[in-house]
C-alpha cells in the first residue's frame, strides 16, 4: 500500500512539474533591428518651375556598418550607411529637354516620418556623374501632402569673404528640410533608430 501511495505522488509531482512546463513561456527568440527605409515616387512642385515636371522615385534601405571608409574611426563604416537607388527627371517645359540622374544611395538617416538621404550619380544627360547629392523626404501625416526637399537649385551655397560663390560637395547624409510639396504620387518613410555600435 504504502509502494502503491508513493507511486501516486510521484505521477502527481512528474505531472505537476509538466503542467509547469508547457505554461512556461519559451525562451524569446532575438528580434532584429528594426530597418529603416523609403519607397515611393512622385512629381513635386517647385516654385521657381510652376509649369515644369519634376519627379522623384526613391527605394532606400539603411545598411548600417556596411561601408568602410579608409580613414581613422571609419574602419566599419557609418550608422547610417544604407542602399538602393534614386531617379530623377526634370522637363522643361520651357524648352521641351527632360533632364534626367540615376543614383546609388550611400546614407539614410529617419527622424520620424522624414528621412534625409544622399546619392551619387551614376548616370545623367547634365554632367552630373560622380556628384553626391542630397535628398529629404516627408511621409505626410494627418492627412497632409508628403514633402521633397533637395540640395540644389535652393540650396547648398557658399559664399566666400570676396564675395564669389561656389556650390560645395554633399556630405552623407546632408539635405535641406522637404521645402516642396508632393502633388502626385506618395512616399513612405519607416523610421528607424541609429543602430547600435558594432562589436568589437
Amino acid at each position: 500500500m504504502k509502494n502503491r501511495t508513493r507511486a501516486l505522488a510521484l505521477a502527481g509531482t512528474a505531472a505537476l512539474l509538466a503542467a509547469l512546463a508547457l505554461a512556461s513561456p519559451a525562451p524569446a527568440a532575438p528580434v532584429a533591428p528594426k530597418i529603416a527605409s523609403v519607397h515611393g515616387g512622385g512629381t513635386i512642385h517647385f516654385p521657381y518651375s510652376p509649369d515644369d515636371d519634376i519627379r522623384f522615385t526613391v527605394d532606400a534601405e539603411s545598411a548600417p556598418w556596411s561601408k568602410p571608409y579608409p580613414a581613422p574611426g571609419l574602419a566599419k563604416g557609418l550608422p547610417t550607411d544604407a542602399r538602393g537607388r534614386v531617379t530623377i527627371s526634370h522637363h522643361y517645359r520651357q524648352n521641351g529637354f527632360t533632364a534626367v540622374a540615376e543614383a546609388e544611395i550611400d546614407c539614410l538617416v529617419t527622424g520620424g516620418k522624414t528621412a534625409t538621404l544622399t546619392a551619387v550619380v551614376k548616370s545623367s544627360n547634365v554632367g552630373w556623374d560622380g556628384k553626391r547629392i542630397g535628398i529629404s523626404v516627408q511621409d505626410g501625416e494627418r492627412g497632409g501632402p508628403d514633402r521633397v526637399g533637395f540640395s540644389w537649385a535652393v540650396a547648398n551655397v557658399d559664399v566666400k569673404p570676396d564675395g564669389t560663390v561656389s556650390e560645395p560637395p554633399v556630405g552623407t547624409c546632408m539635405a535641406p528640410a522637404p521645402f516642396t510639396e508632393v502633388t502626385k504620387g506618395a512616399f513612405k518613410v519607416t523610421p528607424a533608430p541609429l543602430a547600435p555600435l558594432p562589436t568589437p
